[in-house]
């Protein structure tokens, strides 16, 4: 069913490929990795990009479906990308290092699903699933199911959700939810076990993945109420067509259904339906909040959720974007602005979709490090960001920034920057809160960003208020509507990538010698842009850069489709298009436009009032670009008038040589340099069953003449071939006419091109004058000819003929190929004929193929010892390529019967070649809407195509593509080690004029013969003191390159690197991608601070609960605030705030996040809302019950007989319940101690029956919390748990629960920074070094360790301070960690291992080439 397929023999080269635009058939698949790698589809293949400087990295294309017995065929449509969540593997002394951090899963529409191996840019797992049928796939998630080891889900077709096993490719397990319809997967980012799918009619799917076998996943179904009266009817409409098996978004491409888990609260999901915003809380299966679609706006998209601020974005099919905050204290949602994710400014008509839309993962971590490793600004270099293109006024703060990617079906994707920023009252509000504007300026500065959409900020808050009412009876009255009236949102185009915008239709390639200066073209003619010109459906022309493999340039030309296009010179293109008036007169509307790519204007011609009767078929423009006579002539005029002015008009109009200015020219005429040509296009407009017209292209095209004969197929001459240096027998040698016998239709032996050619140089050069052009052509006949265009008269060329049998009446000539002195032809019936227009030998053969298209001489250079090979294109979009100087052109052909995985639409040659070693480079335009290079290497033996290691000449990019992710393995893992140890900011310089405008500039460049340890700030106190130099040796040619960091984030580790271990190590993991673990680092330190107040406080026994009106008034305002009047709001404010969260700890911190969740449910309804809506007063608020509990304590005499009586009952008896009331009720009647027994007995009973949370109730109402807990956390509620001890436990009873919570995020939700992070709160050092240990993390064991000691050394220090202040005295407070001492022997063993690490990274890096693609 499933196997590992190695990767193909031929491989081709997709470092070279532009991809298509993405359409609505890939279902808007895009994904974003914490690293910043960003992957998209594109018709059937893969894009990938870095997401900041939105640079093309490579295009991965999906190898076609193969079946036994069939041919191959095409590649279907991606339908589903999703980047692993595994981050760079540590454990070399365990394993090989791999790329398995840059596998990528990816799914088509016949249902297969391929791991693809970024580096190696192939696939390396199939997961087929049954042929029949084949169900597309809709959506793609990976989920953890143990360490290391994950499962992917996948929904097949419109309602079969899969579960795949990565190691054995096989389905583990499957779930029908038909009649839904599935629509999308998404993983909780609190437990990497737990999915849920959601279905467009509502249904949502709770999945939690405990194994990896079919009993061991756990389902739940839950339904989300909507109107689906729209999805009825659309419904309806489909079942009147035929039945259809494929995903949701084939069948209603319009109707979507997306939702999102929060960042920031557990069990909360954000749902958009098409005219609807859900907040669902998962736990208790209901709806906290829904709002339709306001007003005005246009249906769902999506909606994503800001990683570090309660923000909701919800993308609109119309391509804007709206902005939602959450009150405070609520689950309401208020939109707050609008804004524009396509600018209204440039875009075609009808105005291009949205297709997808991302939040930047990676640039959130970094904002959190910025905040909290950075304190006040202390630099003037901090406060002044002169690289910053924003300028806000001084009554304005910086709030936040967050980077959104969006992609459209015009083959753009934009880098939007949306900045909050607030006014007045929130400006003290927020640096209250702990948020500077300037350190978060200081992290997020440096980038180029143009603004282009914007909204100010009287409109933002008038649509606050005009769309605050849209939420119904459900929205409730904020507490804080004066700040958030106060904050505005702006969206600013920070960045744009272009691929090809449409599906093209046409391919040109400047002629190599357009920009010749001598008659002919020369022996050296000058070298040619690379450049190809690209003509679209979508009436576009996209000009590609194949240096840089990037559209350089697209100019919306035309209305409808592009049919012609060709290269006048290189810097001007010309293009047909036409539209039929109507099909009953059949008149057609000719669009011919001349396109300058310096000016960007298109200048239309042959402009007629009335629609014509045929409509162009094709364009063929001269080559060579001869110079006019009389424009000569018209020069010598003015020359003799000295009129500058008139000379320089007229060069303008006319010359179009990119090399030379027109005053260049002028200067080049008055010295005598009369050898420079003025260049004039002629141009050929072939009509569908109407005569040809020559024009002459001059600045306004004039009309020579036409020509009324039955024309197939019409090519002008190529510039006439370079010839070698060396003569006499060995440039005959091997092409000597009787060294080849072809089968002519006489039988007669006729030369091969190169012979051939050589018969007659002197006759062809002086058959053929300076001013002249000739093209070759075939008529409806049969005939053959050769005519010659000097000015306005077109002659005959008077070529000498091949014997009568070369024409052949079976066969229609549909291609050809035209460079003097030969003539190549090939027929419907797929022969090929050659001619020599001087010496009238000729040949044929038959390819044994069907009917030709296209053929297309290959380039020469001087040296070359072939000059007969052409590119062959068939009418089945396959192609050859032939040598026709060899002994059998067929024999030694290179056959591709079929392009891998796509038809080829058309095919040129790139005209870039400079050398004889130097191999053909050929130009495919796919049927899937791609661009490719294909390297064609020849030998004297055979033609053969082969994957290219090198660039084509050298790849260019605008600016280095600074993405440590894609380095070596072992390379990474040398640049992460160097970042965390610490590098002095001038390492990163270099004589790179881009990286030398850095603001942390320090003056004096790193110099080769300099000790390199001198750039390190300090030399570790573990490890090997001689590896950091070995490091940076490995590292020196991408710091060159200027490729390690760019210039924002390498001044911000110029600002973090002396704020400490912890710091820099969430740096480099944010640079990583590590998002999880920068959040450790930046909670270690106020994790140790918890530990280390818990050691110092001497030891307490739990306080008594004896009744006291102060207690009680306190936890009354406790319940009646709502948690926004306790201790620890402002901390929260300030460190727990977005992805923080998700680390918290702290007691303070755990009962305001639960406290905060009451309020949400307060007007729920239904029995089972009541019960958990008591079960979480009875958990964060039992203190008070307590109290109230012992008011009723009274003495009414000895019933302990009755109370035992009653407990005695068993819990399958009707009567317990009854019996148990009773019990409590006579217990507290007696005794405390009988009360709490009775308690202890009910509750152990209630656990029996399922209903531990009921028994927990009452241990919570004895005081007995730490039972509670356990019984909690056996039930499954850690948070609760956590929560409950939080506000009852102290020391070591709290200790103990967050160590058991640790120990089951650990071993069970996989989340081992988050399960770190308790054990160091909890005290439990050792634990923590041994997960690490576990977790085969020999470089982070070691780094705990440091930053642990250098945070204990900064807390001992400010403890002494504050102890001399006070008078106190520190001794209750250890020498050294527990567990971190030096003499302990797993500290020992972390840090040998350390050294083993480092001594087996430095030879795997000795070993390893430096390149980063």
């Amino acid at each position: 069913m499933s196997s590992s397929r190695p990767p193909p023999a031929d491989s081709w080269d997709c470092n070279f490929m532009l991809p298509g635009p993405p359409s609505r058939n890939n279902f808007g698949s895009a994904d974003l990795s914490p690293s910043g790698l960003l992957a998209f589809a594109s018709g059937s293949s893969i894009s990938i990009l870095d997401s900041r400087s939105l640079q093309l990295i490579s295009t991965i294309p999906i190898p076609p479906p193969t079946s036994a017995g069939s041919v191959a065929s095409l590649s279907p449509f991606v339908t589903a990308v999703k980047w692993i969540p595994i981050t760079l593997r540590c454990d070399l002394l365990s394993t090989e290092p791999g790329s398995s951090h840059l596998l990528l899963a990816a799914a088509d529409r016949h249902g297969r699903v391929a791991l693809l191996d970024f580096r190696l840019r192939s696939v390396v797992l199939w997961i087929d699933p049954d042929p029949n049928p084949k169900l597309g796939i809709q959506d793609l998630c990976w989920i953890v199911s143990k360490p290391d080891s994950f499962v992917l889900a996948a929904i097949n077709g419109p309602s079969v959700l899969s579960l795949y096993n990565t190691t054995s490719a096989s389905c583990m397990w499957k779930y029908d939810a038909s009649p839904e319809y599935l629509s999308c997967i998404r993983r909780n980012p609190f437990d990497a076990r737990h999915f849920c799918v959601l279905g467009l009619k509502g249904l949502l799917l709770s999945v939690r993945v405990l194994g990896q076998k079919e009993d061991e996943v756990v389902v739940k179904e839950l339904q989300i109420q909507t109107d689906c009266t729209e999805l009825l009817k659309l419904e309806r409409e489909l079942s009147a067509g035929a039945a259809s098996l494929s995903p949701a978004s084939g069948l209603f491409p319009l109707y979507m259904v997306k939702f999102t888990f929060s960042p920031h609260w557990r069990h909360i999901i954000f749902v958009t339906f098409p005219r609807e915003l859900v907040v669902f809380d998962l736990q208790y299966e209901t709806p906290l909040f829904s709002a339709a679609l306001p007003r005005g706006c246009a249906k769902f998209l999506d909606v994503l959720a800001d990683p570090n601020n309660d923000l909701l974005y919800c993308a609109h099919l119309d391509g804007k974007l709206s902005i939602w905050r959450r009150k405070e204290g609520e689950q309401v949602h208020v939109m707050c602005t609008m804004e524009e994710l396509i600018p209204s400014i440039g875009t075609s008509v009808p105005s291009p979709s949205i297709l997808a839309v991302l939040v930047s993962q990676s640039e959130s971590t970094i904002q959190n490090v910025a905040k909290l490793c950075l304190d006040a600004p202390h630099s003037p270099s901090a406060n002044v960001d002169i690289d910053s293109p924003f300028e806000f006024s001084d009554d304005t703060l910086l709030l936040s920034k967050t980077h959104l990617i969006s992609i459209s079906d015009d083959g753009k994707v934009w880098n939007w920057l949306l900045t909050a920023e607030g006014a007045g009252d929130l400006q003290k509000d927020a640096i209250k809160s702990g948020m500077d504007a300037d350190v978060i300026d200081v992290a997020l500065c440096g980038t180029n960003t143009n603004s282009m959409a914007s909204s100010a900020d009287v409109q933002a808050l008038e649509a606050g208020k005009q769309l605050e009412h849209v939420n119904g009876s459900r929205n409730r009255p904020s507490n804080s509507t004066s700040s958030q009236a106060d904050m505005s949102f702006k969206v600013s185009l920070d960045g744009q990538l272009q691929i090809l915008s449409s599906t093209v239709t046409m391919l040109a390639v400047p002629s190599p010698s357009l920009t010749a200066t001598l008659a002919r073209g020369g022996n050296y003619p000058a070298v040619a842009v690379p450049l190809v010109a690209l003509g679209t459906q979508s009436g576009a022309v996209d000009v590609v850069d194949v240096s840089a493999n990037a559209v350089t340039a697209s100019f919306s030309v035309h209305n409808g489709t592009v049919r012609g296009l060709r290269w006048l010179g290189n810097s001007r293109l010309v293009s047909f298009s036409y539209s039929q008036v109507n099909e009953k007169s059949g008149g057609y509307i000719n669009r011919l436009v001349v396109t300058c790519l310096r000016s960007g204007i298109n200048r239309a011609f042959r402009v007629l009032q009335k629609p014509e009767r045929a409509p162009i078929r094709a364009l063929r423009a001269s080559s060579s670009g001869r110079f006019s006579p009389s424009l000569v002539s018209r020069v010598n005029c003015y020359a003799i008038t000295r009129s500058l002015e008139s000379i320089l008009t007229l060069l303008l109009g006319c010359v179009n040589a990119p090399l030379l200015s027109c005053f260049s020219l002028y200067q080049c005429f008055i010295i005598g340099r009369r050898n420079v040509q003025f260049c004039l296009w002629y141009l050929l407009i072939l009509f569908r069953d109407a005569p040809v017209e020559v024009w002459a292209m001059t600045k306004n095209p004039i009309m020579l003449r036409s020509l009324a004969l039955p024309f197939t197929v019409l090519e002008w001459t190529l510039p006439t071939v370079p010839w070698p240096s060396q003569t006499g027998p060995s440039r005959q040698s091997s092409l000597s006419s009787k060294d080849h016998k072809a089968d002519t239709t006489d039988g007669v032996s006729t030369p091969t091109i190169a012979s051939s050619s050589d018969s007659k140089d002197a006759s062809s050069e002086g058959s053929q004058d300076d001013t002249s052009e000739s093209f070759a052509f075939a008529l409806a006949n049969g005939a053959l000819g050769v005519f010659e265009v000097h000015g306005r008269r077109i002659r005959d060329f008077r070529p000498k003929w091949p014997s009568s049998s070369f024409i052949s009446s079976d066969g229609l000539i549909t291609a050809m190929a035209y460079r003097l002195p030969h003539v190549v032809m090939g027929d419907r019936s797929g022969n090929i004929r050659w001619w020599d227009v001087t010496t009238g030998h000729s040949s044929q053969f038959s390819t044994h193929r069907e009917g030709i298209r296209r053929i297309k001489f290959s380039p020469v250079v001087p040296g070359d010892r072939s000059r007969g090979r052409i590119a062959v294109l068939f009418h089945d979009n396959t192609f050859s390529v032939f040598d026709l100087d060899s002994q059998d052109p067929l024999a030694n052909s290179l056959l591709q019967p079929q392009f891998p995985g796509t038809l080829v639409l058309e095919l040129d040659w790139l005209p870039t070649r400079t050398d004889k070693n130097d191999p053909l480079v050929l130009c495919i335009a796919g049927a899937d809407s791609s661009f490719r290079l294909i390297e064609v290497n020849t030998s004297e033996k055979k033609i053969g195509y082969t994957s290219q290691s090198r660039a084509i000449k050298e790849r260019f990019r605008p600016m280095p593509l600074c993405l440590p992710i894609l380095l070596p393995t072992s390379h990474a893992l040398a640049l992460q080690m160097i970042l965390q140890l610490g590098v002095k900011p001038s390492w990163f310089n270099t004589c790179s004029t881009t990286i030398k405008k850095r603001p942390h500039l320090i003056p004096g460049t790193p110099s080769s013969q300099k000790d390199l340890r001198s750039y390190m700030i300090g030399l570790p106190p573990i490890g090997d003191t001689v590896v950091p130099e070995m490091l940076l040796k490995v590292l020196e040619p991408y710091r060159k390159e200027g490729c390690i960091l760019d210039d924002e984030r390498a001044r911000l580790y110029a600002t973090v690197v002396n704020k400490g271990y912890a710091a820099r190590f969430a740096f480099a993991a944010a640079v990583f991608g590590e998002t999880s673990e920068a959040l450790f680092w930046l909670q270690l330190p106020r994790a140790l601070n918890h530990l280390m107040r818990k050691l110092k406080r001497s030891p307490q026994k739990a306080p008594h609960l004896a009744f006291n009106s102060e207690l009680e008034d306190t936890m009354l305002s406790r319940i009646t605030s709502k948690g926004k009047s306790t201790p620890g709001t402002e901390r929260r404010d300030s460190l727990s705030e977005g992805q923080l969260r998700l680390m918290a700890f702290e007691q303070e911190e755990l009962w305001e996040t639960a406290a905060e969740r009451i309020t949400w449910h307060e007007k729920l309804e239904g029995e089972q809302a009541i019960q958990n809506r008591v079960h979480e007063y009875v958990v964060h608020l039992s203190l008070a019950m307590s109290v109230l509990i012992e008011l009723m304590l009274v003495s009414v005499g000895n019933l302990e007989a009755a109370v035992s009586l009653l407990l005695s009952t068993s819990p399958e008896s009707s009567y317990f319940y009854a019996n148990a009331l009773r019990a409590v009720a006579l217990s507290s009647a007696v005794s405390r101690s009988l009360l709490e027994l009775a308690v202890k007995v009910v509750a152990a009973n209630m656990v029996r029956n399922d209903r531990s949370l009921s028994g927990t109730h009452l241990l919570c109402a004895v005081g007995r919390y730490q039972e509670a807990c356990s019984q909690l956390q056996d039930a499954g509620c850690w948070t609760d748990a956590a929560t409950l001890a939080a506000t009852h436990l102290k020391g070591s009873d709290y200790a103990r629960v967050l160590q058991r919570w640790a120990d089951h995020v650990h071993h069970v939700e996989h989340n081992i920074w988050r399960a770190l992070i308790l054990y160091v709160a909890a005290g439990g050092l050792q634990e923590a070094l041994a997960a690490l240990r576990e977790a085969q993390h020999p470089d982070t064991a070691a780094m705990f360790v440091l930053a642990c000691r250098e945070i204990y050394a900064e807390i001992i220090t400010n403890l002494e301070n504050s102890d001399d202040e006070s008078g106190s005295s520190t001794n209750n407070v250890p020498d050294n960690l527990p567990g971190l001492s030096p003499e302990n022997e797993d500290v020992r063993a972390v840090g040998e291992y350390f050294g083993q690490y480092q001594r087996k990274l430095v030879h795997l890096c000795m070993d390893s080439q430096p390149f980063n693609e």
